[in-house]
């Protein structure tokens, strides 16, 4: 197939999903196209079957705000006639899912018709979609789509909840390439962080509000009074200066580090010993799945698709957002025994091996196929 893939070329969730099934699909021998206002971040290294389209546009002086979406759609219409794409796959349902129907509509007109697979990822539905200036817009253009697929059955919940939709959402989850994600032996850097043998916890995010990096410190100063212990936090953002004033208050610089923004985060995690996730809300929780990926259980809140990656009592513990306490006593009682630990381990392992790429692959190809399918019937009759 020659796939189109619209996507924000940025470090989020979304981005990287749709870079990852893009790369993946290019190595099964389908011929992917990315379209985005940049290079996607995860699009490293060239491959024959990947190619790359850049939106680009004039921001003349009548607008306040350089015209993205239309600028978009044009790209879009090109990249489709000439290239002669079978289907459109857009990640992020504003402004992409808009633009596509819009490219979809002009195409019509030269004789060209482009089915359209939107997938919702999150904040596109929870944020964004819910805001009444782009509400209407978002909604009209889920229906309009040929295929809408949703990341976690949560997330599917939420968007009937929130929308009047009127066609089915299939539920395919987020992947994980052990390639990428798995317990790597990086025991010299693990003595190096913690050279007296202590536990290692973890956070990475991208620091919003919604991530309560407050929490994964308060948890982890629970945590430090009973076990010896340091937290690395890898990422960074706009609630990092909390976060970084709360550990000179507790007096904890000594046994945090901010690592900002890092591309290797599986051999990060190859060293951690539990993965703290206390977010407010979360479509699915990938950085959670990439954790268990290395074998690091998950202590987290229970918002959104989390509990559907992270198995209470299996793969880590579940807790009520906020539940600072809840959460330290759960990282306490994983912590505080080898035994534990070694079988908390396992069993995250074994949840993540559901979600390997090699799983999730083929119910999007499938998906593909039934889409286009449905549409060369629909345009026949």
């Amino acid at each position: 197939m020659k796939i189109g893939i619209v996507c924000y070329p940025t470090y989020g969730g979304s981005g990287v999903v749709a870079t990852e099934l893009g790369k993946a699909l290019a190595e099964k021998g389908h011929n992917v196209h990315f379209v985005a206002y940049s290079q996607p971040a995860r699009l490293s290294s060239f491959h024959e079957n990947i190619n790359y389209h850049e939106v680009s546009f004039a921001n003349y002086p009548l607008f306040a705000f350089p015209p993205y979406e239309a600028a978009l759609t044009s790209k879009l219409v090109d990249v489709v006639r000439y290239h002669r794409l079978n289907i459109l796959h857009v990640h992020y349902a504003i402004p992409h899912a808009t633009a596509a129907f819009l490219a979809k509509q002009i195409l019509l007109q030269h004789g060209t018709y482009i089915p359209v697979v939107t997938t919702l990822h999150g904040t596109d539905i929870t944020l964004v979609g819910k805001d009444p200036t782009f509400q209407p817009v978002v909604e009209y253009s889920i229906n309009m789509s040929d295929g809408v697929t949703a990341v976690s059955e949560s997330l599917r919940q939420q968007t009937y909840d929130t929308f009047a939709i009127h066609r089915p959402i299939e539920v395919i989850p987020n992947f994980i390439d052990f390639r990428d994600f798995q317990k790597f032996n990086k025991d010299h850097f693990k003595k190096a962080l913690a050279p007296n043998g202590e536990r290692i916890l973890m956070h990475t995010s991208n620091f919003r509000k919604v991530k309560r990096i407050e929490d994964v410190v308060q948890v982890f100063a629970l945590v430090h009074q009973k076990i010896p212990a340091k937290l690395l936090l890898v990422g960074d953002g706009p609630e990092r200066i909390k976060a970084e004033q709360l550990c000179r208050d507790l007096d904890l610089c000594d046994d945090i580090r901010f690592l900002g923004k890092q591309d290797a985060i599986g051999e990060l995690l190859a060293i951690a010993d539990l993965f703290l996730m206390p977010s407010e809300a979360e479509s699915f929780g990938l950085a959670a799945l990439e954790a268990m990926a290395c074998e690091v259980p998950v202590v987290s809140s229970n918002a959104g698709g989390i509990p559907e990656v992270n198995i209470h009592a299996q793969t880590g513990y579940l807790s009520n957002v906020g539940d600072v306490e809840d959460m330290a006593r759960h990282a306490i009682s994983i912590l505080n025994n080898d035994e534990v630990l070694a079988q908390f381990r396992k069993n995250a392992l074994e949840q993540a091996q559901q979600f390997d790429i090699n799983r999730i692959l083929p119910l999007y190809e499938q998906y593909y196929e039934t889409v286009i399918a449905q549409n060369i019937h629909k345009n026949n009759v």
